[in-house]
């Protein structure tokens, strides 16, 4: 059994064995002598010999991990991630005084010896076992830079990483092996710029350029002395000489390092005593990283394109593959985004809607004919406090969304339109549009299936002089739900499946929507702003749908070399005939002409939407676009539980919020900001002769004009509902008063039925479902 000294532990000789057995070993094997003095380790120089051959001697060093750049499309900055805050710098942009004092501190004879440096670790050795501890090292520069490099390898695997720095003599064999070859492979200098470059400094910087940015917010190459001799020391233990935590032990550790420089003739003695008189003198830059750092209220956005590259085949085949070139960063990534969009969006979203309010308003742009997203916004900011969140409201489940999407009532009818046009059906088509009439017995699906209303469920339209019959124009404007319910009888649901595909209308959730009359006419599924915003852009675009894309290039800079990487591009097809098109823009136009999107319409340009109003006043919606730029706004409750009646709203009350109330002004807002100074084309508008009618030109709220404030996708309601499609609320409805939730009076079949219950009153995913 091993002796300790009194009191406990090892004695020195057995600490310095200990600690520096196989450094001086293995110089020993270099050397090609034996040094006695070690035979009480138990080891045999010909047998480590044997055994230090064995390892193979190709070190492998991955590029440096880097912070990444995000920028919008005028090349400002949004954002920097990373997952190790460093920006490699060759050595001549690394100031001459901190080159030398990491020289001096670490390894003072780094020039004269090689790999290990026998004459240290003998003296180290001599001074350990004098001392009775540990308290001096002998590896050298080029072996801590070895052992960074196994760490760096690791990433941020803990168990790798506890691997790559364990005090055990094989790992210490195996650094000693690699240094010998980085010794012969790279030199002295490219030595020295590599471990500067990779080292630890705290304060989660790695590298000099990181830490000099980090304690003086300087770059490497501007460092004064006793800056130099600062960050020097702080190798050593980050921890325990942060300057920022403890600046007493910081500066003691800088002295010691100014005086090592002066005892190795780096600076003289007048220079060191100088220097030590001077403090610390930090400014210190916060860390800024990651999304929520974003400057122009972008971090939605920068979060999405993270998403963006984490999830695309594009970077990388697996999952793995995708994260590995994230977290190695040095990447710079322009986005689609644009700064005058993005600051409209958020202008407009603040103005109508406070981040305290009960409900949140979401803000998507994109540029018809491209699929770019130029602005993403919501009133709730990002974060992990009150009245905050990381949900971004805009995009699907999968892309850091909502679970579901949100409901989106009658801005779905224009697909249906899109769907009958297509089909053959006129402009000019007109139905009897009763104000109440039940569902069809059966809607044809596609497969060969059939829809049934077993439960006779109804629908209805705002009040019972909403009487027809009704043309297609004027249905649209002012969004007639039993028109559209006979329109979908008509020409079945398969029609509108395939529309929405084309148009990459699907769930919040990811899937297709369900085929049942509700979905299909008055928008009881759950779908996101940016889908919304993508598909009515088609109909800007005369027809050709393009998907969304964030990301308009990326280059990488990786050991000394920049390259540029493949990125995502926008798939364009087409969707509709242009005839198709250009008649649901005139469409369209009407409502916000002279139907329910009045108060959303743009004096200046052309323009069209349409407004939309869910279940209970749970979802509001206004979804619009002119020829350049389509946008969709969403006003609600994430979780689905605020009835948007007798509510204050970005300090206004409403008695009842409605599609072209609260989002149409967003949007309006929001649009006139995004389009300021840009160009004003015009519609390929189409003769949509207007039919004699009865004369409906009385005022109206929104889609549906009543008093009762209930509004649910399907159902009855025998009060006097306002809402663009209703409940059953069998209490009238008085002003001022809470609506009472509806009875259901049928049911859908499961095989049609999506999502859960939450008394919404609606059928499928309109009657509420497990929202987000």
């Amino acid at each position: 059994m091993p002796k300790k000294r009194s009191g406990g532990g090892l004695s020195p000789t057995q600490q310095a064995a200990k600690f520096l057995g196989v450094s001086v070993l293995a110089g020993a094997v270099m050397a090609g002598i034996a040094v006695p003095a070690f035979g009480a380790l138990g080891l045999a120089a010909k047998g480590s010999v044997e055994g230090f051959d064995e390892i193979p001697a190709n070190l492998k060093r991955p590029p440096l991990s880097q912070r990444t750049t995000i920028l919008d499309n005028q090349g400002g900055q949004i954002a920097t991630v990373y997952s190790r805050d460093r920006t490699v710098v060759d050595l001549k942009d690394i100031s001459p005084y901190l080159q030398k004092a990491i020289v001096a501190i670490e390894d003072a004879r780094f020039y004269e010896h090689g790999a290990v440096d026998l004459k240290g670790v003998l003296r180290a050795l001599n001074k350990n076992a004098q001392s009775g501890n540990v308290s001096e090292g002998a590896s050298t520069l080029t072996q801590q830079y070895v052992k960074n490099v196994f760490v760096e390898e690791a990433g941020n695997d803990p168990t790798k990483v506890a691997q790559a720095t364990q005090q055990t003599l094989g790992r210490k064999v195996r650094e000693l092996k690699f240094a010998i070859q980085v010794e012969e492979e790279l030199g002295k200098k490219k030595i020295l710029e590599n471990y500067l470059n990779i080292t630890f400094f705290g304060q989660q910087a790695y590298g000099v350029e990181a830490a000099a940015q980090r304690y003086f917010s300087k770059s490497a190459k501007d460092l004064e002395v006793q800056e130099a001799a600062l960050l020097a020391g702080i190798v050593q233990s980050p921890t325990r000489y942060d300057p920022v935590n403890d600046e007493a032990e910081a500066t003691k550790r800088r002295n010691v390092v100014l005086q090592r420089m002066a005892e190795v003739h780096d600076i003289s003695q007048a220079e060191a005593a100088a220097a030590k008189k001077k403090p610390l003198g930090l400014k210190v830059s916060k860390p800024n990283n990651g999304c929520i750092t974003a400057v122009k209220d972008s971090s939605f956005f920068c979060d999405y394109v993270r998403e963006v590259f984490l999830t695309d085949p594009t970077f990388g085949k697996t999952q793995k593959a995708r994260a590995k070139v994230w977290n190695q960063g040095g990447l710079t990534i322009r986005t689609t985004l644009d700064p005058q969009a993005q600051k409209s969006v958020q202008t407009s979203l603040k103005s109508h809607v406070n981040k305290s309010d009960k409900v949140a308003a979401a803000s998507t742009l994109v540029e018809p004919g491209s699929g770019k997203i130029l602005a993403m916004g919501q009133s709730k900011p990002y974060g992990y406090g009150k009245n905050e969140t990381e949900i971004n409201y805009s995009v699907d489940q999968k892309m850091g969304g909502s679970n579901f999407g949100f409901p989106t009532g009658s801005t779905f009818k224009p697909f249906l339109a899109a769907a009958a046009l297509e089909g053959g059906k006129p402009a000019t088509q007109s139905y009897p549009a009763p104000y109440q009439m039940p569902y069809p017995d059966s809607v044809q699906a596609c497969g060969g299936k059939t829809w049934r209303n077993s439960e006779n469920a109804k629908v209805e339209n705002e009040d019972e002089a909403e009487v027809g019959p009704y043309p297609l124009k004027k249905a649209m404007a002012l969004s007639v739900n039993t028109y559209f319910v006979q329109m979908l009888e008509d020409i079945g649901m398969c029609p509108v499946v395939e529309m929405t595909d084309k148009l990459g209308v699907v769930q919040g959730n990811g899937t297709k929507l369900p085929e049942q009359p509700s979905s299909m006419t008055l928008g009881s599924t759950g779908i996101s702003p940016l889908t919304m915003a993508s598909a009515y852009a088609a109909f800007a675009n005369r027809g050709t749908y393009c998907t969304p894309v964030a990301i308009a290039s990326i280059s990488q800079q990786l050991g000394g070399e920049k390259k540029s990487l493949p990125v995502p591009k926008s798939s364009c097809s087409r969707a509709m005939s242009e005839t198709t098109a250009d008649t649901i823009n005139t469409l369209l136009s009407g409502v916000v002409d002279s139907g329910t999107g009045q108060e959303a319409g743009l004096t200046d340009r052309a323009n069209a939407g349409k407004t939309g109003t869910t279940d209970f006043r749970k979802n509001a919606w206004f979804v619009g676009y002119t020829p350049n730029l389509s946008g969709a706004v969403w006003v609600g409750s994430a979780t689905q539980k605020v009835k948007m009646v007798n509510i204050t709203i970005g300090g206004t009350w409403h008695e009842k919020v409605f599609g072209g109330a609260v989002p149409g002004p967003i949007w309006k807002d929001a649009m006139t900001g995004a389009l300021s100074g840009k160009e004003s084309p015009s519609f390929n508008l189409v003769n949509i002769p207007d039919a004699k009618d009865r004369d409906k030109d009385r005022d109206r709220d929104d889609d549906n004009n009543g008093d009762d404030g209930d509004d649910g996708d399907n159902g009855n309601d025998n009060g006097n509902g306002n809402g663009e499609n209703r409940g059953n609320d069998n209490g009238g409805g008085t002003d001022g008063g809470q609506p009472q939730i509806p009875t259901p009076t049928f049911s859908i079949p499961d095989e049609w039925t999506i999502g859960g219950n939450d008394n919404g009153g609606g059928n499928g995913n309109g009657g509420g479902g497990n929202w987000p």
